[in-house]
């Protein structure tokens, strides 16, 4: 079983309202090999909500102690963030599923790449809190561009 992020599927979950669905991660999901997920929503946050970014670090450092997850705002909403990746990991052994596709750049989701914490559209190598949690209990995840180069497809 395949874990796919909900707004790869087409769901209008990601911060803005919005979705970022790819057709072949749709096609897992209508043949039942692929489970949408959002950990976002998973840990209390609602849909749209304001951008966040990790301040301080990558989702290690978030795991960690030493590194929070911000809103624009200013409010800190690290707590959300770390229920929303340990739901996702609940689901991930519920499902035993052995690969999960997460959106790149999230402060949940991003597998190499995530702000830079100073809400300038600068990105940094880092992963988010989600994929963190998921590799430290040896959970292969991949970006939605990692998961379309193994497909052998470029296209959406």
């Amino acid at each position: 079983m395949i874990l796919v992020n909900s707004c790869l599927a087409g769901m209008p979950v990601r911060y803005n309202g919005t979705s970022c669905g790819l057709s072949a991660i749709q096609s897992l999901i209508q043949t039942k090999k692929a489970v949408p997920v959002c950990p976002k929503l998973l840990g209390g946050f609602t849909t749209p909500r304001e951008p966040a970014e990790i301040v301080g670090g990558s989702g290690e450092d978030v795991l960690d102690g030493t590194a929070s997850v911000i809103e624009k705002s200013g409010r800190d909403v690290t707590s959300l963030y770390i229920k929303g990746a340990y739901q996702t990991l609940k689901i991930v052994k519920e499902l035993n599923a052995t690969v999960v596709v997460l959106k790149e750049s999230s402060p949940s989701c991003g597998s190499s790449m995530i702000y830079n914490g100073a809400f300038q559209g600068t990105q940094v190598v880092g992963m988010g809190v989600t994929t963190a949690l998921l590799r430290r209990h040896s959970i292969e995840v991949f970006s939605e561009e990692e998961y379309k180069v193994l497909l052998g497809t470029s296209s959406s």
